[in-house]
């Protein structure tokens, strides 16, 4: 074999090896573009992924706050109505009790009026007594009759004291028109002025109410 023709193979191995070569690099190019495209296809799923999950959280928290909101509205409602129906009921309550008392004072004040009616109906029975029995001779005291009616009497005034009845003092106390009717002025040796010297009617009160006023005589 000629020296020329050793050298035109030799070239031709060697251009075979750079092809080779070069195929070599771009299948290895190739390769590895392929492997980026799918490492980033798989980055983009993943941050997709994770794209979607935030946004999941981001709904989920949302429909809790919602709910939460909502629960507390409802709630809310609830304890409006409860305070609503609280307030109505103290009102029914506090209305019910001024009409009790209101009721209890008119009742009493009726029963007053009442009690008030039949003392003043009675007192002339027992003024009636009170003078029938001074006008009993002293030799007849210790009679039947005279003890009958003093029974009779202490009885009365015994019954009307138990009621809230009791005679307006007068003789000695100093005049108060609240309490007692001046009818006359006498001079008085043993009272000074304005002082009640003699009583003419037994006045009387029943309770804190003057039922009659004392008819007096005043010292002028």
């Amino acid at each position: 074999m000629s020296e020329k023709n050793k050298e035109e193979i030799l070239e031709e191995i060697i251009e075979d090896l750079e092809k080779a070569d070069n195929a070599s690099d771009d299948a290895t190019d190739e390769t590895q573009e392929a492997v980026d495209d799918k490492a980033d296809e798989t980055q983009e799923a993943v941050d997709d992924k994770a794209d979607n999950k935030d946004l999941e959280d981001k709904e989920e928290k949302s429909d809790k706050k919602l709910k939460k909101k909502e629960k507390k509205e409802k709630k809310d409602k609830k304890d409006e109505k409860i305070e609503e129906l609280e307030d109505r009921v103290k009102r029914q309550m506090a209305e019910f009790e001024n009409f009790r008392r209101r009721t209890e004072a008119e009742k009493s004040a009726m029963f007053g009026m009442g009690v008030k009616s039949v003392i003043e109906k009675i007192l002339p029975v027992i003024d009636n007594f009170e003078r029938g029995i001074q006008a009993i001779p002293a030799e007849d005291k210790d009679s039947p009759v005279a003890q009958g009616m003093n029974m009779i009497y202490k009885q009365l005034t015994t019954e009307l004291e138990n009621l809230g009845v009791k005679p307006i003092e007068a003789v000695g106390v100093e005049f108060d028109a609240n309490y007692h009717n001046a009818v006359m002025q006498v001079e008085s040796d043993e009272y000074e002025s304005g002082i009640i010297a003699q009583e003419l009617q037994k006045g009387y009160m029943y309770r804190d109410s003057v039922v009659r006023h004392s008819m007096v005589a005043v010292v002028q």
